[in-house]
């Protein structure tokens, strides 16, 4: 079923994560990479919606950012980076959408960091562009896994919890739904009828029955 707050919520933290990233993070003159608020947005929805609606969130998240000023670069090569993370975060999706720990999620982080900077500059090379060259991509790599990392703890179970709240009931119910498409009671059911059709008694009252039959 459509849900609203699946367009409405995301919408929303991308927007203001990337006003925050432009105006804030950008500026901050840190060395080698920027701080990519974007992309934890990205994983943290991507942990709570699955690798469907990580893609989805990834490709629109990166297509913003190719968009706003001041990019300069090719459309479409951020949203192609964040639309594979989206997607590879979905994947990684812990059950009901819960993380059982923040070190989990904070690792997911920290592959995403890794990951995205290498796409990134993979992408721009075969694009022509040689920026990365000049930073050195071991700095990029290592720059944005730090700023990512230090960031993630105060963005990632942020963007958890709202997208929990907004849309739990239906995390919840794709999980413990079971097969037979309702309640998800029909494996307790049927948990039940199989116990209740345990041999061991019919087993016992026939050899009773022949003990009797002997003379």
């Amino acid at each position: 079923m459509f849900r609203p707050s699946r367009i409405l919520l995301p919408a929303v933290l991308l927007v203001l994560a990337l006003v925050i990233q432009v105006s804030i993070l950008g500026r901050l003159q840190l060395p080698g990479a920027t701080p990519d608020l974007l992309m934890l947005v990205v994983v943290g929805l991507g942990l709570v919606y699955g690798s469907t609606g990580g893609c989805l969130v990834g490709f629109a998240a990166g297509l913003l950012a190719d968009l706003a000023p001041p990019s300069d670069h090719a459309v479409g090569r951020y949203a192609l980076v964040l639309c594979l993370v989206g997607y590879g975060a979905g994947l990684l999706r812990p059950e009901a959408g819960r993380q059982r720990s923040a070190v989990s999620a904070i690792g997911v982080v920290a592959v995403a960091a890794v990951v995205s900077t290498l796409l990134y500059a993979t992408v721009g090379a075969l694009v022509g562009d040689t920026a990365a060259r000049h930073v050195g991509l071991t700095g990029l790599v290592f720059s944005a896994l730090l700023y990512d990392v230090l960031l993630a703890p105060f963005t990632v179970p942020l963007v958890m919890l709202l997208a929990r709240r907004f849309d739990g009931d239906r995390v919840v119910n794709e999980t413990v739904r079971g097969a037979d498409g309702g309640s998800g009671l029909g494996a307790l059911a049927r948990y039940r009828t199989t116990r209740s059709a345990s041999p061991t008694p019919s087993f016992k009252k026939k050899r009773a029955l022949g003990l009797a039959k002997r003379p």
